[in-house]
């Protein structure tokens, strides 16, 4: 496994931006796919974007299409999730998953991750 930490979250007003950080302790973080996973109270944690080991996928859920953006940076170690035109149904704690790239994490909607970090809070309130 590889050890994930978040950070970047905060309270913002609905309409506003976020940008979230995963740091990765592994100096082979080119062999992982990364995801971004929220979860509220009493709700199971779903999936929100994914992105292939080089970059070349990406995949979002319908609910952030269009507003949330997903990137690394593999000289880094790092994972971004930009967050626009936040909504307050987008109020989660946002974790950052990841797991080695291979036939396993082709559909990184359904892909099992094995790493995790401790998560990170967005909140969206007037």
């Amino acid at each position: 496994q590889v050890q994930l930490v978040e950070s970047g979250g905060g309270l913002v007003q609905p309409g506003g931006s976020l940008r979230l950080s995963c740091a990765a302790s592994t100096r082979n973080f080119d062999t992982y796919a990364v995801a971004w996973f929220r979860q509220t109270q009493g709700k199971e944690r779903e999936f929100v974007a994914g992105i292939s080991w080089n970059g070349h996928s990406r995949k979002y859920a319908d609910s952030v299409e269009g507003r949330f953006t997903i990137s690394r940076d593999n000289d880094k170690s790092t994972a971004s999730l930009e967050l626009n035109d936040l909504k307050p149904e987008d109020t989660a704690v946002y974790f950052c998953a990841a797991e080695p790239a291979g036939w396993s994490t082709l559909n990184l909607a359904t892909t099992k991750f094995s790493s995790w970090g401790q998560g990170t809070q967005v909140t969206v309130s007037p």
